[in-house]
């Protein structure tokens, strides 16, 4: 090879080099700190929403409602970050933010869906038809409200089995809440015979209502409320606090039937009287 050749490569390396050589340690430089940024932000952002939340706790504040904020400043949060990152290697923010609007609305007509499961969410949280907590009638199922997301709510059933129901069908539809007031009534109905006194069947179900859980005010009553094929069908109504419903309902039915045992009072079964006519032949 011409020692010529030789120092003339040599040089174009070195020129080559010159020019390239800052570029190359300003690029790594930005990345590298980019890098840091991102790990480090997200870092903190991990442990801000967990201070959040326990801040909202410490204040006392609806735990929906904590889940929820905590939930939407972790996205909103680690959004900011990654377009901060992505101006500290050099992107142009607004390019940057131009196209991350124009996937944000193609993103957006894919997840129809999930956006009005975000603003399903919302509305929960802004009128409140159920909290944590409360045990609500929904889409089909019912269940204890174990957790408000942003785009679901977690229910825990009777059963212990957990149920996820979307936002968005849950604000638009027909939700019992069978916790929102403090009292409810309990109603038991049990039918009689027809050779039954209906005054004393009246007496027994009143004495059964004499218990500490039932509420005084509105009274016990018990009203003949139909008269069916094969018996007098009565109802017991009393009020007592919703965290009793079950309980008296369960405990009262029971009641019923011992003590109609003891009065000789029937609780009849589906019967048909049946009339036999002779011909004469």
């Amino acid at each position: 090879m011409d020692p010529m050749d030789l120092n003339l490569n040599v040089d174009e390396l070195i020129k080559l080099s010159e020019s390239w050589l800052p570029v190359l340690l300003e690029y790594s430089g930005k990345l590298t700190l980019a890098l840091l940024t991102l790990i480090i932000g997200w870092w903190l952002i991990s442990r801000l929403t967990q201070r959040i939340g326990r801040l909202l706790g410490a204040r006392s504040i609806d735990r929906s409602l904590t889940s929820f904020v905590g939930s939407l400043a972790n996205v909103a949060l680690k959004v900011m970050l990654l377009i901060s990152v992505a101006s500290m290697v050099g992107v142009e923010t607004t390019s940057f933010i131009a196209a991350l609007g124009a996937a944000g609305l193609a993103i957006g007509l894919a997840l129809q869906g999930s956006l009005a499961n975000f603003a399903g969410g919302v509305l929960i949280l802004l009128f409140r038809p159920f909290r944590v907590g409360d045990w609500i009638e929904a889409q089909g199922v019912s269940g204890s409200v174990n957790d408000i997301q942003i785009f679901h709510t977690v229910l825990k059933t009777g059963d212990n089995k957990t149920v996820i129901v979307p936002n968005g069908s849950l604000s638009n539809g027909t939700i019992t809440n069978h916790s929102r007031e403090g009292r409810r009534r309990v109603e038991v109905l049990v039918g009689i015979d027809y050779s039954s006194n209906i005054q004393q069947a009246r007496e027994v179900l009143l004495a059964i209502a004499r218990d500490p859980r039932v509420h005084a005010d509105p009274a016990p009553v018990v009203w003949v409320v139909a008269l069916a094929d094969s018996s007098v069908n009565l109802s017991l109504r009393v009020w007592v606090d919703t965290a009793e419903f079950w309980p008296v309902t369960f405990d009262f039915t029971e009641q019923v039937k011992l003590r109609f045992d003891e009065a000789g009072i029937g609780i009849p079964f589906p019967q048909r009287v049946v009339h036999m006519a002779r011909s004469e032949s």
